[in-house]
This record gives structure tokens, sequence and C-alpha cells, in this order.
């Protein structure tokens, strides 16, 4: 007679999968607690790292003879059977397993037998997922750093259609001086260029292997380091065991440099915002990156541009919450570590996703010259022309040019007229030296063009900084093509 099988409250479950490190222990964490400690539904992401990484280890293990050249190829064709099935989205993801590192090394296992669970000789997850994020953050700043290049180009594409379009500059949101909106553009192609500068350097920070640490102080296998970074493609090996088990610095080199992009991404959107809305009319987008209000049938909103500033702050987060992670650890490796992946990866994420939509914006946008050019000729913009008109002409000093000057913008706002609006006589009014020339001065298009020192917004001036600009692109294109 069978027995029956006990239900309820009180019935007994079965046991749990033991972890892989559980034969030290005499009883093992709930479900729970497992699922708790689980980083598998965060780092899967990173199999194709981890795959390379194992690959090249195996490879390693069988040059100095501590895996059998036949082992080494059921690994590295286990493994490709592996990475083809993840590729193809057929591979089954093992919950149980506690991260990417136990997944594949389980389903390895599986497949190919003892060779498979022979593939961890000389290795530790420490060292492991450190090399796996070093992989990942080179292939991630390669991928921004074609992404970001695509708008540097858009950029200097658009200032080389705009080099005679005048608008105003500020400062504090105050018409200041007429510049060109090439000028302006460039400004932004600069900003973007350092951004590639920080990125070149992140991927070089990564470009180092700390495969062969082990758990925090080598080990004791014959292992070639050297040779399992040539594999991996990378420049050097790590120095220490201890620090390259426990250095996330090169994430936050990653993270830092996406948050500067970022606040540059989202300096741009403001200024777009604003540049879109009736009071600027400096700019239209395209329908395809603006969207409507549900009651108000007339609106279109800048949308894709304030959500490109609104994910600054979650950019800026993740760069925080990772120095925060890191601030109070000893050395070597400790759990919280786990917490390391998620601002990266969502940073990442979202600066790569915020690239492609301004590029695409402003590639669609149309930039309204005549408005432009009508808003540059309000806001007294001359009145500094005006002044060294005086100190060129008539010698006076600049002081006592500025406050004459000054004088004579408060006689405007009182009567609402402009500069332009003012004749020679009531110039000489304010001062008798002012000549019939004096009105030159006053001509927008005139006072762009005095600006012509370098970096400055006469289009003479601008045609140089395309021009090293340009140069600047090549070479950083020529750069990425070689090195990264």
């Amino acid at each position: 007679m069978t027995a029956a099988v006990p239900k309820g409250p009180g019935a007994s479950k079965p046991a749990p999968r033991k972890p892989a490190w559980s034969g030290r222990f005499s009883d093992v964490p709930s479900d729970e607690l497992l699922a708790f400690g689980a980083s598998l539904p965060v780092d899967r992401r990173l199999w194709r790292e981890d795959i390379d990484g194992s690959k090249a280890h195996a490879r390693m293990l069988a040059k100095q003879g501590v895996l059998t050249y036949e082992e080494m190829r059921d690994v590295v064709r286990g493994l490709d059977g592996i990475a083809a099935e993840i590729q193809a989205g057929t591979f089954t993801w093992d919950n149980a397993t506690e991260d990417v590192h136990m997944a594949i090394e389980s389903a390895l296992t599986a497949r190919i037998g003892e060779a498979g669970a022979r593939l961890h000789t000389g290795r530790s997850r420490n060292d492991q997922i450190a090399t796996d994020e070093r992989l990942y953050i080179k292939r991630r700043m390669r991928e921004l750093a074609t992404t970001l290049n695509t708008l540097r180009r858009t950029l200097i594409e658009l200032a080389e259609q705009h080099v005679r379009t005048v608008l105003p500059g500020y400062t504090h949101l105050q018409k200041a001086q007429p510049i060109n909106l090439a000028h302006y553009l460039l400004a932004y192609a600069q900003m973007f260029a350092r951004d590639f500068g920080r990125v070149k350097a992140a991927h070089d920070a990564a470009d180092v292997s700390p495969l062969g640490s082990a758990a925090l102080a080598g080990t004791g296998y014959p292992l070639d380091r050297e040779y399992a970074a040539r594999e991996l493609g990378f420049a050097d090996v790590t120095i220490n065991a201890t620090d390259s088990v426990s250095d996330r610095d090169f994430l936050l080199d990653a993270l830092y440099a996406a948050s500067v992009c970022q606040v540059h991404l989202s300096r741009l959107s403001e200024e777009i915002i604003l540049w879109s809305t009736e009071e600027f009319g400096f700019i239209t987008l395209s329908d395809r990156y603006a969207t409507g209000s549900s009651i108000m049938p007339q609106k279109k909103n800048p949308d894709f541009a304030e959500l490109i500033r609104g994910k600054t702050g979650r950019v800026l987060g993740d760069l925080q919450a990772l120095l925060v992670t890191l601030k109070g650890l000893p050395l070597a490796y400790n759990k919280d570590m786990q917490e390391d992946k998620e601002p990266v990866f969502d940073a990442l994420d979202t600066l790569e996703a915020c690239l492609r939509v301004m590029t695409a914006m402003l590639a669609s946008a149309t930039f309204n010259g005549d408005r432009m050019y009508k808003a540059a000729t309000g806001g007294f913009m001359a009145a500094t022309d005006l002044a060294d008109y005086l100190v060129v002409k008539c010698g006076v000093p600049f002081r006592r040019a500025h406050e004459i000057v000054g004088g004579i913008v408060l006689t405007c706002e009182r009567q609402g007229r402009t500069l332009q609006d003012l004749s020679v006589d009531e110039l000489q009014g304010f001062y008798m030296g002012f000549g019939r020339d004096a009105e030159r001065a006053l001509v927008i298009d005139k006072v762009v063009e005095q600006r012509a020192t370098p970096g400055g917004t006469a289009p003479k001036a601008v045609m140089r900084q395309l021009e090293l600009t340009k140069e600047q692109f090549n070479e950083d294109e020529q750069e990425q093509a070689l090195f990264f």
C-alpha cells in the first residue's frame, strides 16, 4: 500500500538545489534569500563577455597543460553552442543559478560532462566578473564612440549650412552679442569632442586584464595571464591581484564620461526647448520629434528634448549610486559590488538612446534664420561695439566709453527705441566725438564680422573653426578605427 503524500502547511518540500559553494555548509539559504542574493536577472547581459573570457581561459589552461587539448576543444565547442542558443533566444536560463557565470558553467557541464567542471580551475568568480565587466566596458565605449561621432558629424554639417545665419548670443539668458548659428553649433561640437576623449579614456582604463588573479591572491596553477589577455584583446594585465578583483574605477570612469556627455545633451535640449517656443521661434522641430496635448489641440510639445533633459538625473544618479556603493568597502571583493552593474547598464543605455534621439532631432529640425536675425537686432546687442568705436576712433578709455553707451541704452529703453533708431546727431548729443561712420558700428552683420579673432564668431573665424573641428573629428575617427 502506497503511503499518502502529505499536503498542507506542514508538508515537506523538495530540497532546494545546492549552490556551487554549499560543500562547507550544513544548511543553505531559503529560496527567497537565494533569489534576493542572485544577480542573474541583471548580469546575464554579460553572457558574451563571460563566454569569451571562459574560452580564453580554457585555451590558456590547455596551453599550460592544466586541461588536455581534447577537454579544451569540448569546452570551446560547448560554449559556442550555448552562445548560439542565447543569441537565438532559445537558451533556458536556470533561475536556480546565482549569476551568469554559474548559469553558463552549469549548462556547459550538463552538456559536456567533467570537462565543464574543470573550466573553473585557476580562477574565481571574483576575477571572472572583473574580466567580464572590463570587456563589456570596452565594447560599450566603442559603441558609444560611434554614436557620439554621428552626432558630432551632424553638428558639423549643420554648421556648414549656417555660417552666415545670425542670432542673439546670450549670457545670463539675456541678449548679449550677436553670433552666427555655426559658431553656436560648433561650441557643442567642441563639448562632444571632449566627450569622445573621455569615452576613449574610459575604454583605455578598462583595457587591462584581471583574469588569473583568482579570488584575491593569485593561484598556484601555472597560469599564463599574458596569453589569456592577448586572447581577449587586452593591452596589458593588472599588477596586483587584490586590487584586480576589488577595482571598479574603470566603471566610475565610464559613468563619469556618460554623466558629462549627458549633461551636454541636457544643455542642448534646454536650448532647443526654449528656441522652439513661440516667444523665441528660432527652431521648428519635425512633427516626428514632438507630441501634442490630450486637451489643447494647438499644442506641439518638445517632449523628446524634455525627456533627454529629464533622463540626465538618472545618469548622474547612477554615478552617485556606484560611488556610494564603493566608498566604504575594505579589500578585496565584497557582495556589495554585485550592485555595480545596474547603474552602469542603465547609464550607458540611457546615454546611447539620448544620443540617437538628439542626432535625429537636430538633423530633421528647421532653423528659422529670419526670426533669429530679427531677434539679433533688438536688445541693444551692438552696445559693446559702440563703446569700442569710442575707444578706437576717439581714444576714450573703455570704462568711460562703457558709461557713455550705458547712458545711451538707458535713454533708448525709456523711449522704447533701439540703438539702430538713433541718428548720428542724437549720438553726438551724448558725446560729440561720434562721427558719421558711427552708424556702421550699429549694423548687426558688421558687428558679427568684427569678431574675427581666433575662436570668434566672424564668418572667416568660424570657417577656420570648421576646418579645425573637421580635422579634430577626422583624427578621432581614425583613432577609433585604429585603437578601438
